[in-house]
């Protein structure tokens, strides 16, 4: 499956499918041949920690565009392969004692679940599932999501140093910081020390001043075509409302234009932390609300889950690549579903594989129509995000059902799979 996404993005349709890859290539070219490299010797629009996985296939070659974009796919292949062998092998196992508060010990499942759907879903998104740096990150939200309960200090060094390349999987830490025991030891240290390794390599290289420069790189952009807000221009356009798709020729992104669009991209900066509080305070009440009967497994994936959609959401920017945000929560779900049962997860796993296999259609299979603002394909566009309305709506309503079913428990002599907390 790997292969065939390789063979569509290197020989099928590179320029359409893995442009990005050559643009990493770039990069890498000039720091090795030239000694001018990302973050180190200016303002980067990715956070330090991205260089590394770009660097790898470049060690391999840094100028034919080919080979590197062969080579990447090669990385993605055996980071998704470690993944999918930490899932089989972790999934299944109940929490660590003491490391979570009120841990739940699921039934257990069979883990290849997870890891069938998640080859599907990689399959349904396509080229953006392997060719983007998204694609790095993922596998490094399966592993930690997985040992998460066992391991919850390896889960916040792998989160955080997902962060350092794609800034999103730190904010799967919410979930995970509000059934650790001891969140400073299993979660704050670790993620400081990740920070620290980070900071000080930069700090090295001379590049300092540059290393927090991805948070305001991106400031001045409009909003994005594909992005969830922007669903009824894209609508208003097709229907001759005025509004119309343009060409950010310095980020090489396409934007909706129009009235109203300047001001919906300026909120969004304010809607995307409130969301997140929002989320956060949802987390907390069930938490607080399930009390020791709390499935932990499926509270971690499902928060998880809540708070990946909400970055699409409330996000300005709608790349195509961030639904790859969507596969860790579900694969590990999927793979230790907990009391629930795989029944508790068909439908948000369905939608998610529906979202993906929309994607696809959207990027790069007809994109030109949607910049074009041609009916059938700018549809398809609005279809996926309104399944993305649908997906958040069911998962905190999925979460809200499970604070009210652990506040009507009466104590863990009713299920044996309670375990008992800690001193």
């Amino acid at each position: 499956m790997h292969g065939w996404i390789a063979y569509v993005g290197t020989v099928l349709i590179p320029a359409r499918a893995f442009w990005d890859l050559d643009l990493y290539r770039w990069w890498m070219w000039q720091g090795l041949h030239q000694g001018v490299w990302p973050v180190l010797d200016g303002d980067w629009v990715y956070p330090a920690g991205a260089v590394l996985p770009m660097l790898l296939p470049a060690l391999v070659d840094a100028v034919g565009t080919q080979p590197y974009a062969v080579a990447w796919s090669a990385l993605i292949t055996l980071l998704d392969a470690a993944a999918v062998v930490v899932l089989l092998r972790c999934a299944g196992r109940p929490a660590r004692e003491g490391a979570v508060r009120g841990d739940v010990v699921p039934p257990a499942r069979d883990p290849a679940v997870g890891a069938w759907w998640w080859l599907a879903f990689v399959l349904l998104l396509g080229p953006v599932a392997v060719g983007r740096l998204d694609a790095v990150v993922a596998p490094v939200v399966v592993i930690a999501l997985a040992v998460a309960l066992r391991h919850p200090a390896v889960a916040s060094a792998l989160l955080t140093f997902g962060a350092w390349v794609k800034v999103a999987p730190g904010a799967l830490l919410l979930p995970l910081v509000l059934v650790l025991r001891r969140p400073w030891r299993d979660l704050v240290l670790p993620a400081a020390a990740v920070c620290v390794a980070v900071a000080g390599a930069v700090a090295a290289g001379g590049g300092l001043g540059h290393l927090t420069s991805f948070l305001t790189e991106q400031g001045e952009r409009g909003l994005q075509l594909e992005s969830v807000a922007a669903t009824p221009f894209v609508l208003a356009g097709i229907a001759g409302g005025g509004a119309r798709v343009v060409l950010n020729q310095e980020i090489t992104t396409w934007e909706i234009a129009g009235p109203g669009t300047a001001a919906v991209a300026g909120a969004l900066g304010v809607a995307l932390p409130v969301a997140l509080a929002a989320v956060t305070g949802l987390l907390a009440w069930v938490r607080l609300r399930a009390g020791d009967r709390l499935d932990t497994a499926a509270f971690l994936a499902r928060g998880a889950l809540l708070v990946a959609v909400t970055l699409i959401l409330a996000n300005k920017v709608g790349s195509p690549q961030f639904v790859g945000w969507l596969a860790g929560p579900v694969v590990v779900g999927l793979a230790r579903p907990g009391t629930g049962g795989l029944r508790s997860w068909r439908v948000p796993a369905v939608l998610v594989l529906v979202i993906a296999g929309l994607t696809q259609v959207v990027f790069p299979i007809a994109y030109d129509g949607i910049t074009l603002q041609q009916t059938g394909p700018s549809l398809v566009l609005v279809l996926r995000n309104l399944l993305l309305v649908v997906l958040v709506v069911v998962v905190a309503r999925d979460l809200a059902r499970a604070g009210r079913a652990g506040s009507r428990a009466t104590g863990p002599g009713e299920d044996a799979r309670v375990s008992a907390p800690a001193a």
